[in-house]
């Protein structure tokens, strides 16, 4: 396990002792290697400095993070700090063709990244989808201030599925005009701090302590479920966001979600226990040993101590992690509602016998001009959607009005959604379409209690709707996606074009930036097809 005070956090957390911000400093060449990650299959994959899984990264809230990129690979990169706001600095966002043209081959760039936010994220990568083949990692912010409940020790624990071929393969199938969609399903295997999930190191407790424990779901597509069976677990953030201690029974995390949660050992090392984690997921059939995937690691109080067996009992009678139960720390109010979205998740067959996936009537598609680049160059017409290009899907939002969105899901799959720049109030459940089992119990409307709880990212679960806010305090161009990699690719997602006259005067694109496009030649000025005014001539069509 990974435990606090690992590497630069040291460094980081002394010099906040000293009442200095610390500069951190990683340097990341990104490149190929061949792994066996899960123990059955040797494939071609995506690390940092030769290393899958590469270290942590770790600071304190008040730092600066450097992190410097050289591209080893033969196609661009970028990477994404999920859940780091980049308030004033848009650019460093590492979207790939919005926020900034990919990393070119045997180029290098450096991002700096204020950690002005504490709590437990991830970096991974934000360009053809490279997180999914290995370019990921967390990233722990500590606080200054106190937790919400005191604690002795802060551990890591990084879940992740792993897939038999690189995400290139995947989609080649799911976009293959030729086959019938969707294609026969892939069943990865789960793995617990980069190793496969049958052969991780033991948790170490000693009687009486109290452990921080940071659970991160860096998967692309799966669920997973956390439990200590005999231990009961304590949130205290979820997502970046401190929240009102709240005990449950296990963890329910969604692609891209985190929890920190606090654990009181027992008083004696008379036993071991066992810990249980479980991978899954409702867009492929339920096949035992296959989906889900259970795995189990130790809890050691004392080396060579009987293991206490605990029978967890039905996932259905215990009690989970659940947003509308959770409540904000900071105890921020509802937030009234200026303009509202609602769309609809779905899916269509094209006349190329493609089938692709919309969020809000038509698929996601960059556009030839990142959109940042739009915004900073058109002036007054940067407040005209138009001109972003069709399959962009952008909605341009006044500075500081307040956004609800419904998502609604009348489909048999669930979907992680995730904001660039911001969290949401999550506010509310309830159902949506008519789920496939007439005999299956309605499903409730559910509803926050007193302080909504926010987070970066929300799951929409099957036949259902979820209804989220958000302030649109942050000038830049941010994204709102499907974190499931192969959703987000097939198209669904939409880009939120915050404040671009506010934007205009507050920041400055680095030159680098610019250069990394002109090298590729991608232009950096004019609308999405790199025109000036209304004229896309040249954006590719949109699907019929």
């Amino acid at each position: 396990m990974y435990r606090k005070l690992l590497g630069s956090a040291l460094v980081a957390t002394a010099s906040v002792l000293l009442g200095q911000a610390a500069r951190v400093v990683h340097d990341w060449d990104i490149g190929y290697l061949t792994v066996n990650r899960d123990g059955y299959t040797t494939r071609r994959a995506i690390g940092v400095n030769g290393q899958l899984p590469f270290p942590p990264i770790y600071a304190t809230k008040g730092d600066t993070l450097v992190i410097n990129v050289h591209n080893s690979l033969d196609l661009p990169t970028s990477i994404h700090a999920h859940g780091i706001f980049q308030k004033g600095a848009n650019y460093m966002d590492g979207a790939g063709q919005i926020t900034q043209c990919g990393i070119p081959p045997g180029e290098n760039f450096t991002y700096e990244i204020n950690a002005d936010q504490a709590g437990t994220f991830w970096v991974h990568g934000h360009y053809n989808h490279q997180n999914v083949d290995g370019l990921r990692t967390p990233l722990v912010i500590y606080d200054t201030e106190p937790a919400a409940l005191d604690y002795d020790e802060d551990m890591l624990i990084f879940l992740e599925e792993w897939y038999p071929n690189e995400f290139s393969a995947r989609m080649a199938e799911v976009l293959n005009p030729l086959v019938s969609f969707p294609p026969p399903p892939s069943y990865p295997y789960g793995l617990i701090n980069g190793t496969n999930g049958n052969n991780t190191t033991p948790i170490t407790f000693v009687p009486g302590r109290k452990y921080r424990l940071r659970i991160v779901n860096m998967s692309s597509t799966e669920w997973f479920k956390f439990s200590l069976p005999g231990h009961q677990l304590q949130i205290i953030e979820a997502d970046g966001i401190d929240s009102v201690p709240h005990t449950v029974d296990g963890l329910d995390l969604g692609p891209g979600q985190r929890y920190s949660a606090v654990v009181t050992a027992h008083d004696t090392d008379q036993f071991n226990y066992q810990y249980n984690v479980t991978l899954y997921a409702n867009f492929v059939p339920f096949i035992p040993g296959m989906n889900p995937r259970y795995y189990q690691g130790l809890i050691e109080y004392k080396p060579g101590a009987p293991i206490k067996a605990i029978a967890q009992g039905d996932d259905r009678h215990m009690e989970w992690s659940d947003d509308v139960l959770l409540k904000a720390w900071d105890r921020q109010p509802l937030m009234p509602v200026d303009k509202t979205f609602e769309w609809t998740i779905s899916s269509k067959k094209y006349s190329n016998n493609i089938t692709l996936a919309i969020l809000d009537e038509i698929p996601f598609q960059p556009p030839l001009v990142p959109p940042l680049f739009s915004a900073m160059s058109m002036g007054d017409l940067a407040l005209n959607s138009t001109i972003y290009g069709p399959q962009t899907r952008a909605h341009v939002l006044r500075l500081n009005e307040v956004v609800e969105i419904v998502v609604h899901n009348p489909t048999i799959l669930d979907h992680a959604m995730h904001l660039h720049g911001h969290a949401f109030q999550v506010t509310e459940y309830g159902p949506s379409g008519t789920p496939v089992d007439p005999n299956a119990p309605p499903i409730p409307v559910r509803r926050f209690s007193e302080w909504p709880m926010r987070r970066d990212t929300f799951v929409v679960p099957a036949f259902h709707y979820t209804k989220v806010r958000f302030c649109a305090d942050n000038p830049g161009i941010w994204m709102f996606h499907c974190h499931m990699d192969v959703h987000f690719a097939m198209g669904l997602a939409i880009t939120f074009v915050e404040a671009p006259d506010i934007l205009q005067r507050q920041q400055t694109i680095p030159q680098g930036l610019f250069d990394m496009c002109h090298r590729q030649g991608i232009s950096t000025s004019g609308n999405g097809a790199g025109n000036a005014g209304f004229n896309l001539t040249g954006l590719p069509p949109i699907p019929s």
